[in-house]
């Protein structure tokens, strides 16, 4: 089995395989309208495919929400 990362994904721990890229994390209609932040850095989303994730990384992702 490859290495596995311990990462923190909005305040919950998460193990992801070494190599994972950012936008791993939102698939399909999760990513529509969506933002990721690295250790408080918002990553574009042209470079979600690109940014890797490692060891401790601190990620939050922001999904729009219905209502008022």
């Amino acid at each position: 089995t490859g290495t596995m990362l311990r990462i923190t994904v909005n305040g919950a721990e998460r193990l992801v395989a070494a190599g994972t890229p950012v936008g791993a994390l939102l698939e399909g209609a999760d990513a529509l309208g969506s933002a990721i932040a690295r250790n408080r850095e918002v990553v574009p989303r042209s470079q979600w495919g690109e940014v890797l994730l490692a060891e401790g990384d601190a990620i939050e992702v922001v999904r729009p929400t219905q209502g008022g």
